[in-house]
């Protein structure tokens, strides 16, 4: 009986102390519903001129309501707001132009990694209204770092978006794939990967997820084939494709044929001609750029009347093609595509409807105070004679498509990310204006 009575108390007070755990839990978790219910701080954006990234003209006179990292009202001032501002935080912009933060479709920030010179870069970047980047494949053992802590504000950056690259077995003999894969075997780390026509996709796919990822960039020796079936296989697992121009031996048109989502580098589109196109790493003949110099070849017609049905995006990267610094003045040699004839054939797409997004794919020298993506805009208004507002476009709307982010960022509209430039000059007079910024946003 006595023992019986102690296993019975002994049971009571294992009920009760569970009761009380429960209880505290159940405390603790009140307060942390109370706390994390809690409405994040509100800040109202007053009198400004916005241009929104739509391609609707600038608006006088408009509010943007932010709330936490997000957009939740954009309403002219004399119309008052659908939601409460009362507790909001006030920037008045009297005088100033607001528009989406710019977006880089084109860097390198680890090939191969040097902490420095991406910091600078990411920090001129930032002040200069770049809120976004989109790297196209380098050490992401690097690049993921960076991204991290950009998202944390742990350093000054735009949020960095990134390639897992695949290719076939020649492009692993380039030494930059050396670099970038530093301690393992080019083409066998997940976030540069040899595919071959006998390669397990699917694997190879989830492989290059698992490195966070945002698309899979193919670079060279890929069939049109085999270029199809990655594409088919990274779409079905939810995750887009952005392509160099020209795979060699896949030509433009088969690279668009496959499905990508973004294909890279207007002067690639010089390959788009009846003379077959090499392997990478055989013997190239000098292509007919001259033929390109006009901005109405005959082959590139129908190469952009898909691309515009598709929606596949050029993304031109006019800039880097221009002569570097010191360069003797004259013409490039012969079969050497430059920002000319770049620039024409970003003009011809343009005009057919191509949706262009404005990456750079180079650095400025270190002293030039503004993004490198400035000198990629200069080059889509001289070398293309897009019109500010397109180029605007290119540089936010187009650049969120690039990146498979547009319902995240580039426009200023509610429930998207609070990625904001101030300006004291209107964009869409003069590109150039870009340079009177005086506060970006980000999130």
């Amino acid at each position: 009986m006595a023992s019986l009575k102690y296993e019975l108390r002994s049971r009571l007070r294992r009920i009760l102390l569970f009761a009380a755990c429960l209880s505290l839990s159940s405390a603790v978790m009140a307060q942390s519903v109370t706390e994390n219910t809690n409405p994040e701080p509100r800040i109202l954006f007053r009198h400004a001129t916005l241009v929104d990234g739509t391609g609707s003209g600038p608006r006088a006179n408009m509010n943007i309501l932010v709330q936490g990292e997000r957009i939740v009202s954009v309403f002219a001032d004399d119309a008052g707001p659908t939601v409460d501002t009362a507790s909001a935080t006030i920037f008045d912009l009297s005088g100033l132009y607001v528009l989406p933060g710019l977006i880089d479709s084109h860097v390198h920030l680890a090939t191969p990694p040097h902490r420095r010179q991406a910091e600078a870069v990411l920090r001129r970047n930032i002040y200069g209204g770049v809120t976004s980047v989109r790297d196209m494949a380098d050490d992401l053992r690097s690049v993921g770092e960076l991204a991290r802590e950009g998202l944390a504000d742990e350093v000054p950056a735009p949020d960095i978006y990134f390639a897992a690259l695949m290719s076939g077995p020649a492009f692993f003999t380039d030494e930059r794939t050396a670099l970038t894969t530093y301690g393992a075997k080019p083409g066998q780390v997940p976030w540069m990967q040899e595919v071959t026509d006998k390669s397990d996709l699917p694997i190879a796919v989830a492989l290059a997820r698992g490195t966070y990822a945002s698309g899979i960039k193919l670079y060279a020796d890929l069939t049109p084939g085999l270029a199809a079936r990655i594409t088919t296989e990274a779409h079905r697992q939810h995750i887009p494709v952005w392509a160099h121009a020209t795979l060699y031996p896949a030509k433009p048109s088969e690279v668009v044929a496959a499905g990508v989502d973004v294909i890279s580098h207007a002067c690639l589109l010089v390959r788009e001609s009846p003379t077959p196109v090499p392997r990478f790493g055989e013997p190239r003949g000098p292509a007919d750029v001259d033929a390109f110099r006009n901005g109405n070849n005959p082959d590139l017609a129908p190469l952009f009347a898909e691309m515009a049905r598709r929606g596949t995006i050029l993304d031109a990267t006019i800039w880097s093609f221009s002569a570097p610094p010191g360069t003797p003045p004259g013409p490039p040699p012969p079969g050497i595509c430059d920002d000319e004839v770049g620039g024409a054939i970003v003009a011809q797409a343009w005009r057919a409807g191509v949706a262009i997004s404005a990456g750079t794919d180079a650095i400025a020298p270190w002293d030039d105070p503004w993004p490198d993506l400035f000198s990629e805009l200069v080059a889509m208004r001289i070398k293309a004679g897009m019109t500010p507002q397109a180029i605007l476009k290119s540089a936010t709307v187009i650049g969120a498509r690039a990146i498979g982010r547009e319902a995240d960022m580039g426009s200023l509209t509610p429930g998207k990310l609070a990625n904001m430039v101030v300006l004291s000059r209107n964009p869409l007079d003069d590109i150039a204006n870009l340079r009177s910024i005086t506060m970006t946003v980000k999130r």
